[in-house]
């Protein structure tokens, strides 16, 4: 909508005020009420407008007593015509030109055009993960309260997701790579963290939360491992010994996007112990000389991923197993929780605590026949990044 008005003058038959509208606007109402200088202190007029767009104003003017004071003082002072019509006619002018500014910013803002953001409601895929390394170094000299005279601690995490939704079909993969390294005097070097672990999950959906899913689950360690009991080094874990791979069918709940739940009845869980010298003592449950095992039984799974706010995040995982073939009450448990708070951009606190109970894994008790539960707490500031 475009709106001038050009001017409004007294004279000495009347008063009366000229429009200046653009072709697609329409008047729907003009009315004027005036009591002279004498009898009132205000004019009012009144213009209604209706445009094409989706604009329309109600124009009121109010020229209150001062105004006509003036125009009354102007008349006796300008005793000529001349010199009144050239008053008016610049007035006219300055007028026109301060309005037209005025109707072009109008003009400019009604067509401006509102940026909306991205849309990613239709997003199929989701990616992320994040990296973090806490390094710490102690030194002792002639410390009376004792301890080692040097100590270098390296803890690495990784954890990756990827997450496809598209009509009832959703795809949720995750992959975690934990890794510590400790070196002291009095101890030497060792590892204190080793774990990989891939979990993959396909669902459709049969109800907004509940899904028909299949499961997979791969999971072991890198590098050699060692068990020290009254300082005696006993080799007990390499690269796929154990390593244990699960298939299941079953059913995934999601009650919020940030929980899930899985349960399955029916699981065929592969315990493979990759390495001769490992089997052959037939550890972690396999037939000794025998490089894996089959078991089948139920398994459940509960999986919360929450981002508290820009600082604060939290990763928490529970699996649970019972072997049908043996000692089903005993059920199988891993549980890992990593806490992590951002300080800065670039650094942060971590905290991951894991719980392992297998009742295969017998390394342990007086005479190193006995399962026990397994617990490793691992705290550290040091860099980290999202991506």
């Amino acid at each position: 909508m475009v709106f001038l008005f050009s001017a409004i003058h007294h004279f000495k038959y009347g008063l009366y005020a000229t429009a200046i509208l653009n072709k697609n606007v329409k008047v729907i109402q003009y009315r004027y009420s005036s009591y002279f200088f004498s009898n009132s202190k205000s004019f009012l007029f009144y213009l209604l407008v209706q445009s094409e767009q989706p604009l329309a104003l109600k124009i009121q003017l109010r020229f209150f007593h001062w105004y006509f004071t003036t125009i009354k003082i102007l008349l006796q002072k300008f005793r000529s015509m001349k010199q009144l019509i050239f008053f008016v006619f610049t007035f006219i002018c300055s007028t026109v030109t301060a309005q037209d500014a005025s109707i072009q910013k109008i003009r400019l803002e009604t067509q401006r055009t509102i940026k909306k953001p991205a849309d990613t409601s239709n997003k199929i895929w989701k990616k992320g993960g994040l990296y973090g390394i806490n390094i710490s170094q102690g030194s002792l000299s002639n410390w009376a309260a004792g301890g080692d005279n040097f100590s270098l601690s390296v803890n690495s995490i990784l954890n990756l997701f990827a997450f496809y939704k598209k009509g009832k079909t959703s795809w949720d993969n995750t992959f975690d790579f934990n890794l510590g390294y400790v070196n002291t005097t009095s101890i030497g070097g060792r590892k204190n963290d080793d774990r990989f672990d891939f979990l993959s999950k396909v669902g459709h959906a049969i109800s907004p939360k509940l899904s028909l899913a299949e499961l997979l689950n791969f999971r072991s360690q890198i590098f050699k491992g060692y068990t020290f009991s009254n300082n005696v080094k006993t080799y007990a874990s390499n690269f796929l010994a154990p390593g244990y791979l699960l298939l299941s069918a079953g059913l995934d709940y999601k009650p919020t996007k940030n929980l899930s739940i899985y349960f399955s009845p029916a699981s065929a869980r592969w315990v493979i112990v990759n390495d001769t010298a490992l089997a052959n003592k037939g550890l972690y449950g396999v037939t000794p000389g025998k490089k894996s095992k089959l078991e089948f039984g139920g398994f459940a799974t509960v999986n919360y991923l929450k981002e508290f706010n820009k600082f604060v995040s939290y990763k928490g995982r529970l699996d649970l197993f019972s072997n049908y073939n043996k000692n089903p009450q005993n059920v199988d448990v891993f549980l890992s929780n990593t806490l992590n708070a951002k300080l800065g951009k670039l650094f942060a606190i971590t905290w991951s605590v894991d719980m392992i109970y297998d009742d295969d894994v017998r390394l342990f008790g007086l005479n190193k026949t006995s399962p026990s539960l397994q617990l490793k707490s691992l705290v550290g500031i040091g860099f980290q990044v999202k991506f």
